[in-house]
């Protein structure tokens, strides 16, 4: 919770986020996307545009756009804006839906299929370099603490 100092809105706020998970996690996401943006650039791809793959892999190949803006969390016109630079340097193709004209697929193209064994080289490089000097032992706990907080998170609120 977020707290005024004084009642005055001009003043500093307090928040204890040394003890905020929400925190952690906040910071800890944005170091790995600048890592990652930095391995990807040489390639000329963005996170936003490797979370696009990524989810298209996880999927078995293709999604809808509004499934794939669900996955991403994100608002469906802020996707639609990253798959247009996506069609126009050809890391994705859209396709109507044999069985409804109007539904659309988002499928990666033959760029991102060919270039995708350099992009997993890249976001493995920065799975390196953030796992550097834990052991088997702190990954697990820390890959089961993180899938706990998800899980309490999904739970619906006690009455």
């Amino acid at each position: 919770m977020l707290t005024i100092v004084g009642g005055n809105p001009h003043t500093m706020l307090e928040y204890d986020f040394q003890a905020s998970v929400g925190y952690w996690v906040y910071r800890t996401k944005q170091a790995l996307e600048r890592a990652l943006g930095e391995e990807l650039a040489p390639l000329g791809i963005t996170t936003r545009q490797w979370q696009v793959l990524a989810c298209l892999a996880a999927a078995g190949g293709k999604l809808s756009p509004s499934d794939l803006a669900e996955r991403m969390g994100l608002e469906l016109p802020t996707l639609l804006g990253i798959l247009d630079r996506m069609e126009r340097d050809r890391w994705i193709v859209r396709e109507a839906c044999a069985s409804d004209r109007r539904k659309k697929w988002v499928r990666a193209a033959r760029r991102a299929i060919a270039a995708w064994p350099r992009i997993v080289a890249c976001a493995l490089e920065v799975r390196a370099r953030a796992t550097r000097g834990m052991g088997a032992t702190r990954l697990h706990a820390l890959r089961a603490a993180l899938d706990a907080i998800q899980r309490n998170l999904e739970l619906p609120e006690p009455s």
